[in-house]
This record gives C-alpha cells, sequence and structure tokens, in this order.
C-alpha cells in the first residue's frame, strides 16, 4: 500500500499509485472532493440566474408587485433591495414569466437607460435602444399581425425590464415615465392603463440566499427554464448533487453537507474574485487601485456571457450588464469603476476615516457620483444618516483648485460635513465611482482618480 500526501490530504492505493487503485475510503473521499469542487465552479456559473431569480422574488413576493407589473425604486431604503444600485437615478423596473403568453414591452425615445434582459441578465439582443417590442418565450409562435411592433425572442421565459430615469428636467422626466409599458399582447386593442408600484421606503431583498437556500433557489431556475446548450456540462456537474432538471431536489445528508461547504466556499471565491481582480487590463490605472467594475468589451458584447470569472466577478455584486454601462467611446452611457482597498493596500474599514480627492475637471458630461457598499449585503451601505454617496448634483464643498474632497469615515470632518459619506465601525465597504456620460479623459485615461487615503 502506499499513502500520497496531497493537498485533500491522504490517499491511500493498494499498491504503488501507478500499479494500485485507491482503497474504499479514498474512492469516497475523491467522489466528495469532486462533487465539492463543482459544487465551488457551479456557484460562480449560475450566480447571474439565482440573482435574478432573487431580485424577482423580492419584488414580487416582498413588494407584492403582479406579473409584468412595473416598480418605482425610489427610496434609500427601497434602492437597499438591489445589489450595488446608484443612490441618485430613479429605477423603474419589473419582471415578467412568458409562460403565459408573450408580451408588449414600450421603452421611451428619451431621457431613460436601460432594456430588456433574459433570466441569466443577458439583454435580449436588439432591445437596448428605445421602441415598442413583442418579447416571445422560447418556442411561442410569432402572432399573425404584429404590425407596430418589433418581434424579440427570449431564450428563457423569465425576463426583466429596468430603466433609469437620467433626464434632469422634472417635465420631462414624467413625459418619459409617462411612456414606459409592459401587458400582455392579448390585451393589445385595450391596453392596461400602467399601474407602477411606488414601494416607498419599504425594506426587501434581492440578494441571493446563502447556505442551502441558494441551491434551492437555483434549482427554481433550472425547473423552470430551458437548458442551453453551452450550460450542458455545469448541468452535468450538478446531477450527482441532486439538482437535476425534471427531478425533485431532495439532496441526502451527503449532498447536504457538500452543498452546503460549497456555497460557503464559493461565496468566497466570488468575494475574492471581485474585491481582489487578477483580469488582464482590469485596472484604469497603473497609479491607484481602482478596477473597471465590469468587464465587457462594448465592441463584442456577447462575449462577456463566456468569461466564468469576469461575469461572476460583476454579478456577485451588481445586476444587469450591457454595453452602455462599459463604454469604449463619449456616448450616451455611463461608466463604473470600483474600489476596495486604500492607497496603502488595506481593505477599506469602516471604523477607519478616508478622504478621496476628486480632481477637478472631471470627464463627464452628465455628473459624477461615488458611492458606498456594505460588503455583506453588496447593498448601499446602511448608517443611521441615510447617506450613502455624494456627486456633483450636490452642493459640495470645493478646494480652490476645483478638486472635491469626499470623506468617508465614522465621524464628520470639521467643515467638510457636505462632503462626508458615514461608515460603521466593524464593517467593510467598497465604493463605486460613476461617470454619466463619460468624455474622452476617461478613455485615454488621461484623467487620474487617486486612491482613498487614511485621514
Amino acid at each position: 500500500m502506499q499513502k500520497i500526501e496531497t493537498r485533500i490530504g491522504t490517499l491511500d492505493f493498494t499498491h504503488d499509485f501507478a500499479n494500485g487503485y485507491p482503497t474504499d475510503a479514498t474512492v469516497e473521499k475523491l467522489y466528495d472532493e469532486r462533487d465539492f469542487q463543482r459544487g465551488c465552479q457551479a456557484y460562480l456559473w449560475s450566480l447571474p440566474a439565482v440573482s435574478f431569480a432573487s431580485w424577482q422574488r423580492g419584488v414580487t413576493k416582498g413588494l407584492g408587485a403582479q406579473n409584468g407589473q412595473i416598480v418605482a425604486i425610489l427610496s434609500l431604503e427601497a434602492r437597499r433591495g438591489v445589489l450595488t444600485a446608484n443612490a441618485t437615478t430613479p429605477y423603474y423596473l419589473g419582471f415578467a414569466d412568458l409562460s403565459a403568453g408573450p408580451l408588449i414591452m414600450a421603452i421611451p425615445t428619451r431621457g431613460v437607460q436601460g432594456g430588456i434582459s433574459d433570466v441569466w441578465q443577458r439583454p435580449i439582443p436588439g432591445t437596448e435602444s428605445p421602441g415598442t417590442y413583442l418579447i416571445l418565450a422560447p418556442g411561442q409562435k410569432v402572432p399573425d399581425s404584429v404590425a407596430g411592433y418589433t418581434v424579440r425572442q427570449s431564450p428563457t421565459f423569465n425576463i426583466f425590464i429596468g430603466v433609469r430615469l437620467t433626464d434632469a428636467d422634472p417635465a420631462q422626466a414624467k413625459e418619459a415615465l409617462a411612456q414606459l409599458q409592459m401587458y400582455p399582447y392579448a390585451q393589445r386593442d385595450n391596453p392596461p392603463k400602467a399601474e407602477i408600484l411606488d414601494v416607498g421606503t419599504k425594506a426587501w431583498s434581492g440578494l441571493p440566499p446563502r447556505g442551502m437556500a441558494y441551491w434551492e433557489r437555483l434549482d427554481d431556475v433550472i425547473q423552470r427554464e430551458p437548458v442551453e446548450p453551452h450550460d450542458i456540462f455545469f448541468h452535468a456537474m450538478l446531477r450527482p448533487l441532486g439538482l437535476e432538471k425534471g427531478k425533485p431536489f431532495r439532496p441526502d445528508a451527503r449532498q447536504t453537507k457538500i452543498l452546503t461547504d460549497a456555497a460557503l466556499v464559493g461565496e468566497a471565491m466570488a468575494k475574492a474574485n471581485s474585491a481582489d481582480r487578477r483580469f488582464a487590463g482590469g485596472r484604469y490605472r497603473s497609479d491607484a487601485h481602482w478596477d473597471f467594475a465590469l468587464q465587457l468589451d462594448a465592441d463584442d458584447p456577447d462575449a462577456f456571457w463566456n468569461l466564468l470569472d469576469e461575469r461572476a466577478s460583476w454579478f456577485y455584486e451588481a445586476v444587469g450588464a450591457a454595453a452602455g454601462m462599459a463604454p469604449k467611446r463619449p456616448g450616451p452611457s455611463s461608466a463604473y469603476l470600483s474600489a476596495y482597498k486604500d492607497k496603502a493596500g488595506g481593505w477599506l474599514d469602516g471604523g477607519r476615516s478616508y478622504r478621496l480627492r476628486v480632481p477637478p475637471d472631471p470627464p463627464i458630461r452628465l455628473f459624477w457620483s461615488v458611492t458606498l457598499y456594505d460588503v455583506d449585503t453588496r447593498a448601499l451601505i446602511l448608517n443611521e444618516q441615510k447617506i450613502a454617496d455624494r456627486s456633483s448634483r450636490m452642493d459640495l464643498r470645493e478646494n480652490k483648485d476645483g478638486s472635491v474632497d469626499i470623506f468617508c469615515g465614522p465621524t464628520a470632518p470639521a467643515g467638510f460635513e457636505k462632503n462626508w459619506i458615514p461608515t460603521v465601525p466593524g464593517k467593510n465597504w467598497f465604493a463605486y465611482f460613476r461617470f454619466y456620460q463619460p468624455t474622452e479623459a476617461y478613455f485615454d485615461r488621461s484623467w487620474p482618480l487617486p486612491d482613498f487615503e487614511q485621514a
């Protein structure tokens, strides 16, 4: 018998490794390790879909929205249900199940950013522009009369529409909102009046669950949606763990233990994959710790969905992904940088005080904002003051050279209260810096954005 020491412990073989078989105990250990490793990778793979399902569940069961109803997410409390929501522009969103029949969706012609996505949060091709769309589910036939609609087929039954109002003029924003519609195709001759559900300050959560609840949410997606060809191997990896389309999810004690561990380690991998990114070209500039939050090539956006790690890094902490969120040139878009460490390389800590100096002449046509998020929930940071961001739309104190100092910490710096974002001791946080309609100095990276420095 030969004993071999490995990273998963001692492996015993009847003879030497080349000429012997693993003992019964080692066979069991190897199968358990195989399924555990598969569970960890399946966690990273499934993040977009589980996040979608959790978000959908939060909106329908938590907020009481009907199938296809638009929900207004306006208050800070309501925004905390959305992963890394911005704290500046209004959100209007809705989820729909197409299994009952096609839907008509109208996206306003101006003053909004958004689109229509499937359950994997992939934009449905050809729905990024304003227009009136007829959305079909997999297998649904195009109706005989479709005049006036742009017909698109979703690869999944469950879909999402989301827009943010970007027009600063309240009258024009109200006009744009009145054009946002979603209703069954069967009601096309007598469209129902749009009833937008304003959830006010009601607390809810779209956060993917932890532990076994994560796999239960994934099973819900597996049972409701088609198995797509490029995901066949992931489905095969999950079968030994009890997750299989068309069969009830009833894990035994062994499967439960492995899946519980895989959910924990998988999330730890996802957290490391987001906060300490190791993607080529992912850093905005070499002189600071700001990363491009969304590693999507706007010239080839479809490729992003085949990048396991880049996709997981985004969907662990955010929702929705489209070319307009990772622009490569000026236009009607928004760009995102993320930071998790300070200038010295330490994790951003709620018990410490930091200064972020925003240099003069920021490369934006509309405005910029810096927003803080809680590491646990990846939602807007929760503090007593209910302040999560500062932006150029606010009355901030400027320095003589036109720069702006943003202070983040548990106490407000004297004289800079208007520039302060409160943090919570005992909790880490991270930040997004958003550029609304970025200009050339962002794209050629000539405009520097320094690190957070301990103050």
